[in-house]
């Protein structure tokens, strides 16, 4: 009786097995079936992509939030080969100019122009105008110094800024900052 019993589980488990197989064979045809009736479509964008597109990057500008009195970083991509011969030059103009976000604000007082930049080892020496001296607010200073370190150390071969007026340290600014420097 005990024998009959197992051989009866046993004939199950095979029956079981069978219908299991017939079925995951008969599926893995079909699926086989479908995908050699299925024709691949070639993909068309909608528009080309264009060699000045190709060129955009994504530079990090920072600009003062004055509602929460601190600066924040913004985004605006541009054309790499503006970055070319001058990055620096050309990162400092975009931070002079208003952010696109209505929220910011630039930290450099109105009419404040770059007149020179360049890298000297790791340091970049900025040449200003005497209208960066026209401070109107409280620690304004140390949100230019502030903006133009976090926009321009994103470069790696940045490590620290000096900032001139008219090619020579002014009163208010230190000789060198990087972003070590503690300037409150």
């Amino acid at each position: 009786m005990k024998n009959k019993k197992i051989l009866f589980l046993l004939v199950s488990v095979l029956i079981i097995i069978l219908v299991l197989l017939f079925f995951i064979v008969k599926n893995f045809n079909n699926n086989d079936a479908n995908n050699e009736n299925t024709d691949i479509s070639e993909y068309t964008p909608e528009e080309e992509i264009s060699n000045v597109q190709l060129r955009r990057t994504l530079v990090t500008l920072f600009y003062l939030d004055s509602e929460n009195d601190e600066l924040k970083s913004e985004g605006k991509l541009i054309d790499s080969t503006e970055l070319l011969n001058n990055p620096y030059q050309k990162l400092v103009e975009l931070l002079i100019n208003d952010p696109e976000n209505q929220e910011l604000s630039s930290v450099f007082p109105k009419g404040t122009s770059l007149l020179n930049s360049y890298l000297d080892r790791s340091c970049v020496i900025l040449d200003f105008s005497p209208e960066i001296l026209n401070t109107t607010y409280d620690n304004q200073k140390y949100y230019i110094i502030n903006s133009l370190l976090n926009t321009l150390t994103e470069l790696n071969e940045v490590d620290s800024i000096k900032i001139l007026v008219n090619n020579s340290v002014p009163d208010g600014f230190e000789e060198k900052y990087s972003m070590l420097t503690n300037f409150s």
